[in-house]
């Protein structure tokens, strides 16, 4: 990435200071949550409301124009409504405000009119050196200074970082993944893409320390060939994850009123993810099942998989989904079989993979048998299900619990092997639960995902 790109978007992901122009008293408007939620979520710098008609905001001191405050301020986020817009962004040039995300909705997805309105904004800023987000977008997150704008809650930091044109299925999206344990470095819904584009934040994140995973939600690219371009360089160091929306007639119509994004043809789009390596998903809910592995666990070397479960029907189902992705779950040989029967209770079925446990109660059993799986060569990643839940006060029963629990979780690191957890929601709690999350351990509900996310693993492996 040029130092340029770094210069230009640094004031955006990592502001020391923030001028909020529109904002207000009001716990219903905008201007209001621009102000609160980065002093809720641990804002670190310093926050400037600006509103003439107000003496203070949220406890702190208002100014009538960014003009007036006497300190210098990194970022701009602008909630007006759309025709003031311009005077605003022309003030914020004569600050020499760097940055600025434009909330502000009624430019180009709203017609014509709109669209010589925000073109004045652009040419505003592209002449003033002022790089912005939007118009017409929801806001961000960014775990590195802990800015909020986007969201009533804040997001668990972690290595997934998530643009989004759409504001609130962004919101939606990033909540829905939050709710599942998923942890985020950055968020930014960055609607109508007037100025910065999904190509800049590409460009941007591709070397964002803070970042493991970008995950992108589209609806239409700004600059198709910059996009592949920087996407192609960016892929060698970290995957990307699509959802495209407007992929039908219908739903390509709907995308130039939501965010003024022309869809284009999806065939051309598939061959983009082909020809760059991006991993496309097709549910939009896919990309943070698959986004949560790539983030924390190793590649494996290829497609071969061994399935744990303590019930067959369990086995059945992953198996049957790792084989609809590619996958392969090898059958065992006959040494490893006689290896693995040792551990298991009498009447488990042998061990040929998938791996029935026949319901047994000993936590000990998945870490025996996973430590023996991986060792194996014809084995390049688990899928098994986690001894988390503590079923009982016996402290010789919670001891065996952690243990197994921490055994499990140094296999990634131990064997270079990727090992992917599946346990009940209602199991996904509790210090061993908590142990395994800590050290990187990926969980998930059913079967599906769990397959998903090792199909994500093996696909960036062939691409990397």
């Amino acid at each position: 990435m040029s130092q340029r790109m770094i210069d230009e978007l640094k004031p955006l992901f990592e502001p020391e200071s923030i001028a909020v122009i529109g904002a207000s008293n009001s716990t219903v408007k905008w201007g209001n949550w621009m102000v609160t939620r980065p002093i809720t979520s641990g804002y670190r710098g310093q926050i400037y409301p600006i509103n003439p008609k107000e003496k203070k905001v949220f406890g702190l001191k208002a100014y009538p124009s960014v003009l007036k405050v006497p300190d210098p301020i990194d970022l701009a986020i602008i909630t007006i409504p759309a025709p003031m817009v311009p005077n605003a962004m022309r003030e914020c040039v004569s600050k020499g405000i760097k940055a600025a995300v434009i909330i502000s909705a009624g430019f180009a997805e709203t017609g014509p009119q709109g669209k010589v309105l925000q073109d004045e904004v652009v040419k505003i800023a592209m002449d003033g050196g002022i790089r912005f987000m939007g118009p017409n977008g929801m806001g961000i997150w960014s775990s590195a200074v802990r800015m909020n704008t986007a969201f009533w809650f804040t997001p668990q930091p972690g290595g997934i970082s998530f643009v989004s044109q759409s504001g609130t299925m962004g919101g939606y999206l990033l909540e829905t993944a939050t709710n599942k344990g998923y942890g985020f470095h950055a968020f930014l819904s960055v609607g109508n893409q007037a100025d910065l584009s999904m190509a800049d934040y590409v460009e941007y994140l591709g070397d964002d320390e803070g970042t493991s995973v970008i995950v992108l939600y589209i609806e239409g690219l700004k600059d198709g060939a910059r996009f592949l371009q920087k996407s192609k360089e960016v892929i060698k160091k970290k995957p990307i994850i699509v959802f495209k929306a407007g992929r039908t007639e219908h739903g390509s119509r709907a995308t130039m009123s939501h965010t003024a994004s022309i869809a284009g043809s999806d065939d051309v789009f598939e061959a983009v993810c082909r020809q760059t390596g991006i991993i496309r998903t097709y549910d939009v809910s896919h990309a943070f099942d698959v986004a949560e592995a790539l983030s924390k666990q190793p590649l494996p070397k290829g497609n071969r998989v061994a399935v744990i479960s303590t019930g067959g029907g369990h086995c059945v189902v992953t198996t049957d989904a790792c084989g609809m992705l590619g996958l392969e779950i090898p059958e065992l040989d006959e040494e490893t079989v006689r290896e693995l029967g040792q551990y298991l209770l009498p009447h488990a079925p042998p061990p040929k993979n998938p791996i029935d446990l026949a319901a047994d109660p000993r936590p000990m059993t998945v870490a025996h048998i996973v430590n023996i799986l991986v060792q194996n060569p014809r084995i390049d990643a688990v899928i098994t299900m986690a001894p988390v839940a503590i079923r009982s006060t016996n402290p010789d029963y919670v001891r065996e619990v952690l243990s197994a629990a921490e055994i499990l979780s140094e296999i990634p690191k131990k064997y270079g092997k990727p090992l992917i957890a599946t346990a009940m929601r209602a199991h996904m709690q509790g210090v061993a639960f908590e142990l395994m999350k800590e050290r990187g351990i990926p969980f998930y509900e059913f079967p599906e995902e769990a397959a998903r996310a090792m199909y994500g693993l093996y696909r960036y492996s062939q691409i990397h």
